[in-house]
This record gives structure tokens, C-alpha cells and sequence, in this order.
């Protein structure tokens, strides 16, 4: 088994259906693991974090990928390398 590399998935925007569906399927024709998630819907507004191991997936593939899912579902896909995520959080 691959050692876990962790990333934050961030998405954002107007609810609709599938979202969640959409995003993990991408994850899942990567081979990422979803291994946390939390998501919330308030006043219409959808916003989900996914931490996730992409330690067998291309990361620039993976995010190409889930930008044009963005673009395609009407809402802001990120992705960051838990690393990065980490440092840009700390007080």
C-alpha cells in the first residue's frame, strides 16, 4: 500500500443537485480516497471540504480535472496539497 499524501478539496457555490456525486466520481476515476468530508448548505450557498489521499494520482491531472468540473457545474473547485494547506492556515 501507497504511503498517504493528503490534500483539501474546497468547493463552492449555488446548491444544485449532483455535486457531490460529480465531484466524487472524478475522485474515484483517479484513484483518490476520500478520507474525511464535511459540507453544508446555508441560505443556498453549497460548500464542501474533502480531505483526500492522491497519493496514486497525478496531481496536475487531478486538479485540471476538477477545475473543468467546476466550470462545467457552475462552481469554484480548489485543490491544495495538505502541505501548502497547512502552512497558508497557521497562526
Amino acid at each position: 500500500m501507497a504511503q498517504v499524501s493528503k490534500a483539501v478539496v474546497s468547493v463552492l457555490g449555488m446548491d444544485r443537485k449532483g455535486i457531490i456525486a460529480r465531484v466524487s466520481h472524478v475522485l474515484y476515476e483517479r484513484g483518490v480516497n476520500i478520507l474525511d468530508i464535511s459540507q453544508t448548505i446555508v441560505d443556498g450557498f453549497f460548500n464542501m471540504i474533502m480531505v483526500v489521499d492522491i497519493a496514486d494520482a497525478p496531481f496536475d491531472g487531478l486538479m485540471e480535472d476538477l477545475t473543468a468540473l467546476g466550470q462545467s457545474l457552475g462552481v469554484q473547485i480548489r485543490i491544495q496539497k495538505s502541505e501548502i494547506f497547512e502552512a497558508m492556515h497557521q497562526i
